[in-house]
């Protein structure tokens, strides 16, 4: 690492640190260690070495800038900031859904332990480590039951990212993060029925609409969108078919407008997914005619424009939460860290060596019964450590979501929040050390063959 290198990361830490504690006692010069913060991020972006810590940068960047002039993130000209979450979240899962199709759900036939044990971790140890965290840290109430609903939430998208830079299996991550996301409008109403119940009131109908709202719908429309971007079929490329996904898109968003709340009931909050998830695969079909069919350019800009979306909703949805909660996290915010660091850490923890004791048990088994051939082994380490990632790093956006859209709590939607950037962080940084051990074992193998064969 350069000297330039490790300059811009110590200016980052060290305008972190320093701005936090000028957030606390009020220092007047908070911002020149804003700008000091802001160097040391575009430090690490400039360096290929160090780009995979970009998005952990620009996110301590929002928290430091929420932490420093929380009032600046309550209003804007009368908008309540609070009202973008929700909206800010389904986009990030529309963005996640155009990411699989249909065929990442063969998947589970593929590897379907590794994919059976990482769903058993996430939602039956994640939520009783929540939990146990929230009881023996003295929380209670709200910022508990914030606890708990990070704990019982899906995988998050950031996961499928770690572990691509970590070498990890990509397709088994996506695969994990689908059948988790697919199965939370059951669990964690449950979940949060069973252990948040004990902090404040859970309505599991409600919390299961909300989860469809928030995540099911928006993932579904963007499938939708994955199948007219990418299919190979003559459809996806016919100004008359696509023109007809836009009008019935934007028929099933005028519908839902027309529509009164009152008439759809107890149903009634799934009116918000439909209408953005409609509205977004009107955008797609559209931009499709025009910038594949006429004027004949790759679809690939939709593979750039989203993450960075995401990115920056992400981002967002931080930066407001903390600001909007600034007193209650000045308060509890060394013991939401400490627990958010041991939440997440034994997520790594029980995810990595639950697996490598499941594939060397089954590895066992297949061998004692005469598949001689067969590994002792059944999952290997790139699957190891995606089931690490899986089960360590929630889905922060659902949690954050639904605390806002369901629990109509601030208060609750800081433990999501403050773990969220915990997980980036962290999962960055293992993600990082794994792949710098892969590069040193495979260049100790091949240093191994050359000197056999030599």
């Amino acid at each position: 690492m350069t000297i330039f290198q490790r300059a811009a990361i110590a200016v980052a830490i060290a305008g972190l640190v320093m701005l936090i504690i000028a957030a606390a006692i009020d220092f007047p010069y908070r911002v020149g260690l804003l700008v000091l913060l802001v160097a040391g991020a575009l430090g690490i972006m400039s360096q290929n070495m160090l780009k995979g810590f970009s998005f952990t940068a620009w996110v301590l960047v929002c928290v430091a800038f929420a932490l420093a002039y929380p009032h600046l993130l309550h209003q804007w000209g009368g908008f309540n900031l609070s009202l973008l979450i929700v909206p800010l979240t389904q986009i990030i899962m529309f963005g996640m859904g155009t990411t699989l199709s249909l065929k990442d759900f063969t998947g589970i036939l593929i590897a379907p332990w590794p994919v059976l044990l990482g769903v058993i971790l996430q939602f039956c140890v994640m939520p009783v480590l929540g939990f146990v965290i929230a009881i023996s840290f003295g929380f209670e109430g709200e910022l508990a039951a914030g606890i708990v609903l990070i704990g019982s939430v899906s995988g998050g998208v950031a996961s499928n990212l770690m572990a691509f830079i970590a070498k990890a299996n990509v397709a088994l991550s996506v695969t994990m993060t689908v059948v988790s996301t697919f199965i939370a409008p059951v669990m964690t109403p449950l979940l949060m029925g069973i252990f948040a119940g004990r902090f404040i009131p859970i309505n599991t109908i409600e919390m299961m609409i909300g989860v469809f709202n928030i995540i099911v719908i928006p993932v579904v429309a963007g499938l939708l969108a994955h199948a007219v971007l990418y299919s190979p079929r003559p459809w996806a490329r016919q100004v008359s078919r696509l023109l007809t996904i836009a009008i019935i898109s934007a028929a099933i968003v005028t519908g839902v407008l027309i529509i009164s709340p009152e008439i759809l009931g107890v149903l009634a909050p799934l009116r918000n997914g439909v209408i953005l998830g409609g509205a977004l695969l009107l955008v797609v079909a559209l931009s499709k005619i025009i910038i594949s069919v006429w004027l004949g350019r790759p679809n690939t800009w939709i593979d750039k424009a989203l993450p960075l979306v995401s990115m920056a909703g992400i981002c967002a949805i931080l930066a407001i939460i903390i600001a909007q909660t600034h007193d209650v996290l000045m308060e509890a915010g060394i013991l939401l860290v400490f627990a958010a660091v041991i939440h997440n850490s034994l997520g790594y923890v029980f995810g990595y060596w639950g697996s490598r004791g499941l594939g060397v048990f089954l590895g066992q088994i297949s061998y004692r019964l005469g598949f001689r051939e067969t590994s002792l082994t059944l999952i290997d380490e790139a699957k190891c450590r995606t089931v690490a990632f899986e089960v360590g790093m929630q889905n922060g956006g659902m949690a954050t979501g639904l605390a806002m859209d369901v629990l109509q709590s601030h208060v609750a939607a800081l433990p999501p929040n403050l773990f969220g950037t915990w997980m980036n962080i962290s999962g960055s940084m293992l993600a990082n050390w794994w792949k710098r051990k892969t590069k040193i074992n495979q260049a100790k193998q091949n240093k191994g063959i050359h000197n056999t064969s030599s």
